[in-house]
């Protein structure tokens, strides 16, 4: 059955397929879908698929690659919002991951690779790592702008803390400890900065 990704688009061949191999990645993971359902469902052809990519593992990188990219511009929209303010960029990160623990597409995607994509020569591990490893520096360096003078420790409570709410999500439901992520986070956040004045 095809989905919406069929429809008349003006984008091209690649971004369709792209898009409806993230939408499918997302809901049957990795190794349950094939090239032909992304094929189906971008509304092409198995030819046209391998015209732009050589093979599946090609098709998963660039869908990580642009899971990143879309990562890339919430941390714009960020320092947009709290230009030269790190406390407020910080809490503001924190906030988004509570109100989409469950629906982020760009983390739950790297994560869920992380997860599916075991062989450590896979060319997605390598996306990957480098997402992480640049979210983290970008934690890092909120936490030193917000005037911590461990940002590094703080930077991996925060990650930590994620890791854990994502986790008691999925096994406790919205309702759950979870719920109590952003509370729990500000309270971390509170205690490495030392004031309660800053989140007046």
């Amino acid at each position: 059955m095809t989905t919406d990704f069929c429809k008349p688009s003006r984008r091209s061949p690649r971004d369709r397929i792209v898009e409806a191999a993230r939408d499918l990645f997302r809901r049957h993971g990795i190794r349950g879908t094939g090239v032909d359902a992304i094929a189906d469902a971008a509304g092409s052809n198995k030819m046209t698929l391998y015209r732009h990519f050589n093979s599946k593992d090609e098709l998963i990188v660039e869908c990580l690659r642009h899971a990143g990219m879309e990562m890339d511009g919430f941390w714009r929209e960020l320092e947009d919002a709290y230009p030269g303010d790190g406390l407020g960029q910080l809490r503001a990160w924190v906030r988004r991951i509570a109100d989409h623990l469950g629906d982020d597409k760009c983390q739950c995607e790297m994560m869920s690779a992380a997860v599916q994509l075991t062989d450590e020569d896979h060319p997605g591990r390598s996306v990957i790592r480098m997402f992480k490893d640049a979210q983290r520096d970008r934690v890092v360096e909120l936490c030193r702008r917000a005037g911590v003078a461990d940002a590094e420790l703080l930077c991996d409570t925060l990650l930590l803390l994620i890791e854990g709410a994502r986790a008691a999500q999925q096994s406790s439901g919205a309702e759950g400890p979870s719920a109590r992520f952003a509370e729990i986070a500000d309270a971390a956040i509170l205690s490495f900065v030392g004031s309660g004045d800053a989140f007046k």
